[in-house]
């Protein structure tokens, strides 16, 4: 079939109801519906192999905001009025409590202590923040959470691959919330071995258990429900009972 017959016959279905024709397109090919919804074309694939496609798309698109690069436009859910406001920043003074009362015995001690009163600054710049400058500060905020828990991972394990913290400093700008989870894992883990071993740490322990599993409960809420108010400040109180447990470890 020449050019000119490509073109006569691609004019000719311009007009019929259900196909949206996109002429010199190799490569996508949509159709909509009645609804005006458009969908990509199953490229010959089986109805149940397009509606795998299709589903897999769709849950991927829909994942939970904690699973995606970060991303804040100017208006970030949260501190929905001057009240949550001020809760917020107020829930996170207690990290910069933690960060001046936590062990210094050595450098990458220090190095933590004073991460976690990065913490508590940036959380309470970003509460406090408002318009362009949020979203920046959005980015500044995950990133020293993640940079806590690299400092903490490597303060309890000197040990640690020299590979696994070279790309954590390579991936933390780019995906924070990646690094955190992996660290924060390794803690967890960690922690669980010395509270076997040592009595003294089983009721820190205890307490660390329960206060991670509400703080995580609280964090998918937080995202699930935006518009429920103190959410956050919740999130931010049983994170800092989790993190006051873990200084049990370096003392």
């Amino acid at each position: 079939m020449n050019q000119e017959n490509t073109l006569s016959n691609s004019r000719a279905l311009e007009g019929v109801h259900g196909i949206h024709v996109v002429p010199h397109s190799p490569f996508t090919l949509t159709e909509t519906n009645q609804s005006g919804d458009l969908h990509p074309s199953t490229g010959g694939k089986s109805a149940s192999e397009a509606n795998q496609l299709l589903f897999m798309q769709r849950a991927w698109q829909q994942r939970p905001a904690c699973l995606r690069p970060i991303h804040c436009s100017t208006s970030c859910h949260g501190d929905q009025h001057l009240a949550e406001t001020v809760a917020n920043v107020l829930t996170s003074i207690p990290f910069i409590a933690l960060g001046m009362h936590a062990p210094r015995k050595n450098l990458t001690s220090k190095l933590y202590a004073n991460s976690l009163i990065g913490v508590g600054v940036a959380s309470s710049m970003y509460h406090s923040s408002r318009g362009k400058l949020r979203k920046y500060l959005r980015w500044v905020d995950y990133a020293m959470i993640a940079t806590t828990t690299v400092c903490l991972s490597r303060a309890l394990r000197n040990e640690n691959p020299k590979l696994l913290m070279a790309a954590s400093a390579v991936f933390l700008p780019v995906n924070p919330f990646m690094v955190s989870a992996i660290h924060t894992g390794m803690l967890e883990v960690a922690f669980a071995k010395r509270a076997l071993k040592d009595p003294d740490l089983r009721m820190a322990h205890t307490v660390h258990k329960m206060s991670t599993l509400l703080g995580g409960f609280l964090f998918v809420a937080d995202d699930l429900f935006p518009r429920t108010p103190y959410l956050h400040a919740a999130w931010h109180l049983a994170a800092a009972v989790g993190v006051g447990t873990c200084n049990k470890l370096l003392e």
